[in-house]
Formats: structure tokens, sequence, C-alpha cells
């Protein structure tokens, strides 16, 4: 029997268990990494999570706050992981090391922790990287589907020994990248031409798919709402589209967009974020709306393949903006009628 009076409220999750969700969430999209491209990435988030939780201990150390309480949290684990995520599987072992410190330090605890930072902490130390050390950022390996990727031993080596110096026979360009560089070539022709292109572009539908799975999983759990993401999507299929009617030859399709880089992945788990992303449902929409844009606008006209982090870096500065304007009527307060004022 319920004795208090509507509106009613679900119990809400603590910062531990919406952190850990979304950890268990990443878990399809791991297991493809893993699958499709060797065991690189399980061993960048092993480094991404040591360094997290080290500059996490010391900052709360030199705060004097209580360090096994914040270390719990979970949050700079899933900075970590996000970050490992986003960069090449056999990345040198310096490359996460310094973005996940930088995410941990400039991005996150310089503006006071969790609940302050405003802007997204991973994706901050991903520009970092991707601006300052492009060679490494670039080094994505062929995808199992073409060509068997390195085993444990390998893939280790390549990481703490010579990844600068991967073998051609195993590196690869991003669907992004090969469109990017596409010159004169029609995009008709492109895929005609390029056998790479064709081989590898299973793998990152695969990969997408992993990332849409988990997201419905944190759909399902509530730890987020369907506002982002489906603007995110909706906006960057329609902008796409558009493009693609007007000169099919120049520009790639929606679906190509939507399956390559990283665009599930970050309508999900990037995107997302409860800190930096606008928290109004009306906002939410603009928000991701403005991500897709921007997703489209750099990755046609700009410098960088997939602009995930820059897109939604810049929409994390309008995000303050979007909630002043967009916040939601005040339960049990009433409008005056037009033309009349309202109640004392």
């Amino acid at each position: 029997m319920i004795n208090s009076t509507s509106p009613f409220t679900r119990q809400q999750l603590s910062t531990a268990q919406v952190m850990q969700a979304v950890m268990i969430a990443m878990v399809p999209g791991i297991a493809t990494l893993i699958w499709m491209f060797g065991w690189g990435s399980l061993v960048q988030i092993a480094l991404g999570t040591l360094t997290a939780l080290l500059c996490e201990g010391i900052i709360m150390y030199l705060r004097k706050r209580p360090v096994s309480f914040y270390l719990k949290d979970s949050s700079a684990l899933v900075t970590a992981w996000l970050l490992a995520l986003s960069i090449p599987p056999y990345a040198p072992w310096w490359l996460i090391v310094i973005g996940t410190a930088f995410s941990i330090i400039f991005a996150k605890q310089i503006y006071g922790g969790l609940g302050y930072n405003p802007f997204n902490p991973a994706m901050v130390g991903y520009a970092l990287l991707l601006v300052a050390l492009p060679v490494p950022m670039t080094q994505w390996t062929t995808p199992a589907t073409a060509m068997t990727s390195p085993d444990f031993m390998t893939g280790l080596h390549y990481i703490f020994e010579g990844s600068l110096l991967l073998p051609d026979a195993i590196t690869s360009a991003t669907p992004l990248d090969v469109v990017r560089h596409k010159g004169a070539t029609s995009i008709a022709e492109l895929w005609q031409q390029n056998t790479s292109l064709v081989s590898i572009w299973p793998a990152w539908i695969w990969l997408s798919l992993a990332w849409v799975l988990g997201g419905l999983y944190m759909l399902y759990r509530r730890i987020i709402t369907w506002h982002i993401p489906v603007a995110l999507v909706a906006s960057l299929a329609i902008t796409s589209g558009v493009y693609y009617l007007m000169n099919p030859g120049h520009h790639a399709s929606p679906v190509f967009h939507l399956m390559a880089g990283a665009t599930m992945f970050g309508a999900f788990f990037i995107a997302t974020d409860p800190v930096t992303a606008a928290t109004s449902n009306k906002g939410k929409l603009i928000y991701g709306a403005g991500i897709g844009v921007l997703l489209f606008v750099i990755r046609t006209w700009g410098n960088y393949p997939d602009a995930i982090a820059f897109s939604v870096l810049l929409m994390n500065l309008a995000a303050p903006f979007l909630d002043y304007y967009t916040q939601p009527r005040t339960y049990g307060h009433r409008r005056a009628k037009r033309g009349l004022p309202k109640k004392s």
C-alpha cells in the first residue's frame, strides 16, 4: 500500500552503480574489438585503469580527501575505459598513460572533481592526443575479417616496444580515413577500386552494432535516456542524407556515416555523460542534434576524419546555455493565462 502522494520517484542508483552499469554495457564492444583487432584494447584498458586510479588517488590525497571513498565511485575507471577504447589497440603504452593522466588531472580534478568538470574528461584527453600525436593515433590494425590479428604476446611487443613501427601488413586506415582522402575519386569508384575498404567495412559494422547493444542495455537500466542518442543519430542521418541526395558521387551515404568510426560509441557512451551534457529533455534533443550536425561538418570539411571528440566538446560549451533556456516548468507551478496577471 502506498501512503505517500504523487509525484512518485524511483530509488536513485549510486554513482558507483551507474558507473559499473556503464562498464558492463561496454562489454559487447570490448569483446568485438578483441575479436576483430586482437588483444590490444584489453591491454590499453588495463594501462588506462592503473593510470586513472593512481592519478585520482594522488589528487585526492593532496586535496586531503578520503582516497578510497572517491576511488570506489568508479568514475575514473569509466574515463580510462572510454579513452582506451577510442585509441588504436596497438598504440604505444605511453599514449594511453599521457591521455588518461591529462583527462583525470586537468579535465576533471582541476575543476573540483566529478560533477564540476564542464568538459567530458575522456574526450579532452583524446583531443589532446589526436592534435599533439596524430601518427600513433591513426595506426589502426587490419580487422581479423581480412587478416589474422597479432597474438597476445606479439601485441604486447608492439605496445611496449615497437608500436610506432607496426608492419604495413597489419595496419590499415579506418573507413572514414579512406573516404576523407579519396581525392577526386567518386564514392562508387572508391568502393570498386579500394579492396581494403571493402574488407574492413564489415568489422566496423559489427563494432557499431555492439555499441548499440550496450546502449540498449543502458536504456533498459535507465542509466541514460533516449533523447541524446536518437537526436544525434537522426541529425547525422538527415544532414548526411541531404548532401548524399544532392551529390551521391562525392558524399557518403547516411548508413556509412552511422556505421563508420565512433558514431554509435559516441552517441550512447560519450555524448550521454550526465555531468557535461544538457539535462532537460528538450535541451538533450538540441544537444544531441548539434553533435550530429557537427560530426558531419567536421568529417566533410574539417581536418579530422572522425570528429566525435571535437563535436562533443563544442556542445559541452553550449550545455549550460541549453539548460538555462530549456528548463522544465517547476512541478506545481501554474502558468498565468494569456493576457491575465499571475495570481499572487
